[in-house]
């Protein structure tokens, strides 16, 4: 009776098993399109970081409420987005950005940090 709950066991576990790569399940997916502010970065921007980023936001002597705001401070940007959680200077506070977001960022750095 053990050697056949064991059997059935092992057989509902090895089907349970996901075979697909870390690649094909996370949002990690490269960006091939040139990364523009106005289209992909400032909608990020708004959702994640305009709370406190702005003129009555706890971090308002830092603003990011327009293109030469956030172009200005990317490489801060940058270093605060990728940080590990429970770094107390990871942005944003109380969350973290999907990979998929930070990669949004990455680019458009590496585009030339396009307005429009």
């Amino acid at each position: 009776m053990k050697k056949i709950l064991y059997i059935l066991s092992s057989a509902v576990l090895l089907i349970a098993c996901e075979s697909r790569t870390y690649e094909e399940i996370s949002d990690n997916t490269p960006i091939t399109e040139t990364v523009r502010y106005t289209q992909d970065v400032k909608p990020v921007v708004e959702a994640n970081c305009i709370g406190c980023h702005s003129a009555t936001g706890s971090a308002s002597y830092k603003p990011f409420t327009n293109y030469d705001q956030v172009k200005a401070n990317i490489d801060g940007i940058l270093n605060r987005i990728q940080r590990q959680n429970g770094d107390s200077q990871k942005m944003p506070q109380g969350g973290s950005l999907s990979q998929s977001q930070i990669n949004i960022f990455i680019k458009w750095k590496a585009d030339g940090l396009i307005e429009n």
